[in-house]
C-alpha cells in the first residue's frame, strides 16, 4: 500500500522560512486516509460497484491490500478506485514517455523538385513522399530555382500543387506553396488516421 510522503520544510532561522516564495507541491491524487469525505462511489474491476461509507472502502482497500484512490474529486459522492498506486504512477509516467518519445521520432522530410522535374523523377519522389506520410512524418515539398528560372515561378507552383493532389489520399496540405528566397515550398502532413498498408498482403484466391 502506497504512503503518502511526508513535506519536509526548512526553515532559515527560528522565525522563518527559507526564501520568500514557498510553494508546496499538492499531491497528483487524495489517496487512503488523505480522502476525507463521508462516503465515496468505488468502481472497478476488484470491487462491487455502489456507494460506501469512506471507512468501509478503506477496509476494503487494506483488506486487498491496495490504495484507495480518489479519481474524480468533483462527483457526488467522489469517485474512487482501489487499485496499487505506485504502480498506477509507474504505468502513467511509463505512457507518457512512450508517448513523447513517439512524437519525437516523428521527422521532417524534404523532397526537391526543380520547375523542369520530368515525369518520372515526380513519379519516384512522389512514391517516397506517400511511404514518409505512411509512416507518420511530414513532407517539405520545394522547388528550386537557379539563376534566371525564378522567372518561371508559375511552373514551379504547378509543380508542387500537383504533387499535392497526388498525395491527396495520405496527406494534407499545410498551405498554399509560398516562395522563399530562391525556393518555393508547402508542407504535407499525414492525415490522421490513415494507416501502413499491410506488406506481404495475399492475393486474392482466384475465382
Amino acid at each position: 500500500m502506497a504512503l503518502p510522503k511526508k513535506t519536509i520544510i526548512k526553515k532559515s532561522g527560528p522565525g522563518g522560512f527559507r526564501g520568500r516564495n514557498f510553494v508546496r507541491k499538492e499531491p497528483e491524487h487524495r489517496i487512503n486516509f488523505y480522502i476525507r469525505v463521508p462516503q465515496v462511489r468505488l468502481v472497478g474491476d476488484n470491487v462491487e460497484v455502489g456507494v460506501y461509507p469512506t471507512s468501509e472502502a478503506l477496509k476494503i482497500a487494506q483488506q486487498l491490500e491496495l490504495d484507495l484512490v480518489e479519481i474524480s474529486p468533483q462527483a457526488d459522492p467522489p469517485v474512487c478506485k482501489i487499485i496499487d498506486y505506485n504502480k498506477f504512477l509507474y504505468d502513467k509516467k511509463k505512457k507518457e514517455k512512450e508517448m513523447k518519445a513517439k512524437s519525437k521520432s516523428a521527422e521532417l522530410k524534404e523532397i526537391r523538385f526543380t520547375p523542369g522535374t520530368d515525369d518520372h523523377d515526380f513519379d519516384f519522389k512522389a512514391r517516397h513522399a506517400e511511404n514518409f506520410l505512411k509512416e507518420g512524418n511530414k513532407v517539405k515539398a520545394y522547388v528550386q530555382f537557379k539563376g534566371r528560372a525564378i522567372m518561371f515561378k508559375e511552373r514551379g507552383e504547378l509543380v508542387l500543387l500537383k504533387f499535392a493532389e497526388r498525395l491527396a489520399e495520405v496527406g494534407q496540405v499545410e498551405g498554399l506553396p509560398k516562395l522563399e528566397g530562391k525556393r518555393m515550398l508547402m508542407v504535407i502532413a499525414p492525415k490522421s488516421g490513415k494507416k501502413k498498408a499491410p506488406k506481404d498482403q495475399p492475393a486474392p484466391p482466384a475465382s
